[in-house]
């Protein structure tokens, strides 16, 4: 019997870690996304998908989205509410950026 309950709970010791939560002042969900679509910016406007007029007013929104990050840890604690406001911010910047890679405008061959 006492095998049986020490070997219950090492595993259940093992498997806590597996389902905890990021901290409450970190995204790293987001910061991961972030990172996905700035290499999305930067692989358009390699193969002349984006513009650059294009390209400038999607980082200059990727931006905002970091300083909207910023505020939202500046307290140490990032809400619910604010973690679905970020992440509706992403999902719309991420739409866009695939939008604009394919749409009708390229940037002229050099």
């Amino acid at each position: 019997m006492l095998k049986k309950f020490a070997a219950a709970a090492l595993m259940l010791a093992l498997a806590v870690p597996a389902f905890a939560q990021a901290p409450k002042g970190e995204t790293p969900g987001l910061d991961k996304r972030e990172a996905r679509m700035e290499k999305r910016i930067e692989q358009g406007k390699a193969s002349g998908a984006l513009t650059e007029k294009e390209a400038a007013r999607l980082e200059k929104r990727e931006a905002k989205l970091e300083k909207a990050e910023e505020r939202a840890k500046a307290d140490g604690v990032v809400t619910k509410q604010e973690r679905v406001r970020l992440n509706k911010k992403a999902d719309r910047l991420s739409r866009d950026i695939k939008v604009q890679k394919h749409d009708t405008q390229t940037a002229p061959k050099q």
